[in-house]
């Protein structure tokens, strides 16, 4: 699972690839590689090169359909990050919570 997590945070460090993920969720539906790199200022092979890695990390999936390759959106996989930060999101609830109930024994 850590391996996993690893990939997918390498993934969405890059603003570029944070964008093609968004435009892909919000569109819902698989777009073309042509039409992703139509919307971006780097060459279709640059485009490609994020895609892979988006692949790589489980947040999209390749599918040819003749010619044409397929980007279908996995948001799902952010899950499992979603998941890991969700114990310190605990964490720092807890510890703030304890911090307001000394403060409110202290006054």
């Amino acid at each position: 699972m850590q391996k996993q997590i690893d990939k997918i945070f390498k993934a969405i460090a890059d603003p570029t690839r944070r964008e093609i993920l968004h435009a892909l969720v919000v569109a819902s539906v698989a777009l073309p590689i042509t039409e992703i790199s139509a919307q971006f200022d780097i060459s279709r092979q640059g485009v490609t090169k994020h895609i892979k890695i988006l692949e790589d990390a489980d947040l999209v999936q390749i599918k040819k359909n003749g010619r044409e390759q397929m980007i279908y959106p996995n948001p799902k996989s952010l899950k499992t990050v979603s998941d890991w930060l969700k114990f310190y999101e605990n964490f720092w609830d807890d510890t703030l919570k304890g911090l307001v109930s000394y403060l409110d024994n202290k006054a």
